[in-house]
């Protein structure tokens, strides 16, 4: 079954700047993950589902990006290799702007690499690899290093911070 993936990650990053600006879009990112998937990245390898479970990781990661200045994320490019019949990778090349604390602009590009379920009326994802996104940040200032203390939230409080690294909720 041919698919615009490109165009899929297109709306993949709409959803993400709606969620961005607050708006409850989280069914409709969930929608774009097969039932069970994986999740690697400088941690290792977990597993999800859907359900509660993983709107409330979506819904957590969001506030997060929110806090640290995510102001919107760009697909800017999407490399598809496909691996059978029914699978595909993309490997998409994001840019995304944020704001710091300092009210200075900051731009960073990345890329992440996703496996795709091609099979089904829309592509499902069922997995995705990820890169160092918090040190990435640590980098940039958007979070602080390890041990020290963290930023006051620009939005709205939230319960608790990240500690040490993590995987992308949305990716």
């Amino acid at each position: 079954m041919p698919h615009n993936i490109p165009a899929f990650f297109e709306s993949y990053a709409n959803l993400y700047n709606r969620a961005l600006a607050g708006e409850d879009v989280f069914e409709e990112i969930m929608a774009r993950f097969s039932p069970h998937f994986i999740a690697a990245g400088p941690n290792g390898v977990a597993t999800g589902k859907q359900g509660g479970a993983f709107r409330r990781t979506l819904e957590k990661g969001y506030r997060f990006y929110r806090d640290i200045g995510t102001k919107k994320m760009t697909a800017k490019r999407v490399e598809v290799t496909p691996i059978d019949a029914r699978h595909s990778m993309a490997k998409v090349f994001y840019c995304a702007d944020y704001e710091r604390q300092d009210g200075s602009p900051l731009r960073l590009e990345f890329d992440l690499t996703y496996f795709l379920d091609t099979s089904t009326l829309k592509p499902k994802i069922f997995g995705f690899v990820a890169s160092d996104e918090m040190g990435l940040y640590r980098q940039h200032g958007l979070i602080p290093e390890s041990g020290q203390e963290q930023p006051k939230p620009k939005a709205r409080p939230r319960p608790g911070t990240p500690e040490g690294d993590r995987q992308r909720p949305h990716s």
